[in-house]
């Protein structure tokens, strides 16, 4: 029996999808208005993960220009039909309709999950989101969810399944519900996957209650894949909803199940870390718990119905060491080839942006819009990995770089985020945003035309921010901590550059490094 940590995917990969193939499991989570988008990992063990790219993986596969954050690519769904993998996901725009691209469901398919994957085939006729497939005996299903037309009560959610041409990926059959929740009230039923059930028959599994406090595991039940689904009479079946504000892990749910090859059962569930008795800027991770069978009922987590940071799991290894040091310049034999495929672009993919061909053992950004724009921004960001991280960026503003601002960036939104940087005029700003009201919080001149390392030290809520290992300034962070009704996404950290007219942030190295702390089992 071998011990593993959660999360084992640190850092913001919410509503994770699993499958398996032979003897490799392949995981999907969402990105929401981040390009590359849809990272897929591979693991051997389901506790070692390592990244094999993106099913949204290239420039003009998909267009995320303009969206605000949090919306995006929502919640996609993993799975193989025996010849090929398929991503299923919805593009979700701004409740007020006001961003003019394509929304709604499609699906892109691969050989191999490394890909290349397809251009998205959009899926016509059907609403919602958190689309799911299932295939059954050469027949192909889409499940999902949406507001229900006539609500009994606020936030009531259909879950429903529609059948798909096996070629075209079109409806063939006209929706029908499945559910709408496991008690009268319950809330956004979403994240629905069909599973078969031991002995026969069908498994719905969905989260409940919005993915914040009160997000839970549930399950129903059907003898044909179409229903009628009865709910189990004990859901929900895993919940952190009833621990309180000081519980160490919150916001459980968004399951998805996969057999191991020994027949094993486990599920994939989002959680988040909370600091202080409030979310963290992580946001949601993906944490793993054995699945037993009891009944022909699913119990989560066995023992005690809860997710912890430190399990024995039957049949696994040991977990190999976490990597604690992430450190990019730019260099070697890669100078003119792609970036590391963590590195992501605000609605654009960032080879529009970054380039690393310009100067050798840089990335060169071309100058784009302030942090708080819609429009065209130039960040290169990568998942903030841990609540405690030391990060730095050694950049250079060429002399010759009129009108250039450009740094070091901790970002949720265009609403919140943290910068330190450094202008064309040498005079160093730190600055943040909350609720999109920007404040100064310090500045440092007589730096022109040279190298600056800016640094952000990131203590739980709280960082220290430092110019060539001098104390710039202390900074609050809690508002970049997501907001529980909307705010999706965690902090991404990277370089960033803002100006016109051809201007650009030279960015020699980037490197977070990690500081472990002692959690409870």
């Amino acid at each position: 029996m071998g011990r593993y940590l959660n999360p084992i995917l640190p850092g913001c990969h919410p509503d994770p999808s699993v499958c398996r193939v032979g003897a490799e499991f392949y995981l999907v989570t969402s990105t929401f208005e981040y390009l590359p988008g849809l990272p897929i990992h591979v693991s051997t063990n389901l506790v070692d993960w390592a990244p094999l790219g993106h099913a949204i993986e290239r420039p003009g596969q998909l267009d995320l220009a303009g969206l605000p954050g949090s919306c995006g690519l929502f919640a996609p769904t993993i799975r193989h039909d025996g010849e090929r993998f398929f991503v299923v996901c919805t593009v979700v725009g701004p409740d007020d309709g006001s961003w003019g691209g394509r929304t709604g469901h499609f699906v892109v398919t691969a050989v191999e999950a490394a890909g290349p994957w397809s251009d998205p085939v959009w899926i016509d006729g059907v609403g919602g989101f958190d689309p799911s497939l299932t295939f059954d005996d050469g027949r192909v299903w889409l499940t999902g969810t949406q507001p229900a037309p006539n609500p009994q009560w606020p936030g009531q959610t259909d879950v429903w399944l529609v059948e798909l041409d096996a070629d075209s990926l079109q409806p063939v059959s006209t929706p029908i519900v499945l559910w709408q929740g496991a008690l009268v009230g319950a809330v956004w039923a979403e994240g629905p996957h069909l599973v078969p059930r031991p002995g026969g028959g069908w498994m719905l599994v969905a989260a409940e209650g919005g993915t914040a406090r009160d997000h839970a595991v549930c399950v129903a039940y059907a003898d044909q894949i179409t229903g009628p689904y009865r709910g189990d009479p004990a859901n929900p079946r895993l919940t952190h909803r009833d621990l309180g504000e000081q519980a160490p892990i919150a916001s459980v749910g968004h399951a998805d199940l996969v057999d191991d090859t020994s027949g094993r059962t486990w599920a994939t569930v989002l959680a988040t870390r909370p600091v202080d008795g409030r979310d963290g800027l992580l946001g949601r991770q993906t944490y793993l718990v054995p699945v037993d069978w009891q009944d022909r009922r699913p119990v989560f987590a066995t023992g005690d119905g809860r997710v912890h940071f430190v399990n024995d799991g039957p049949g696994l290894p040991d977990q190999a060491p976490r990597q604690t040091v992430f450190d990019d310049d730019f260099g070697g034999a890669g100078d003119g080839a792609g970036l590391d495929g963590a590195w992501n672009g605000v609605g654009r993919h960032p080879s529009s942006f970054a380039r690393r061909d310009a100067r050798p053992g840089h990335v060169r950004l071309s100058a784009g819009a302030e942090p708080g724009s819609l429009t065209a921004q130039s960040f290169l960001g990568r998942r903030l990995p841990a609540e405690n991280v030391d990060i730095t960026a050694v950049v250079e503003v060429p002399a010759d770089s009129s009108g250039v601002r450009g740094g070091l960036l901790l970002r949720t939104s265009e609403q919140a985020f943290l910068e330190v940087s450094v202008d064309d005029s040498g005079a160093v700003l730190s600055r943040s945003a909350r609720a999109g009201e920007v404040t100064a919080l310090a500045e440092a001149p007589g730096l022109a035309g040279r190298r600056v390392e800016l640094g952000i030290e990131v203590r739980g809520l709280s960082a220290h921010i430092t110019i060539d290992g001098a104390t710039l300034a202390e900074a609050d962070l809690s508002a970049l901590v997501p907001d529980p009704a909307r705010g999706f996404v965690g902090v991404w950290v990277g370089p960033f550059a803002v100006g016109t007219g051809g201007g650009y942030l030279d960015v020699d190295r980037v490197t977070l490094t990690v500081h472990p702390e002692p959690r409870p089992a």
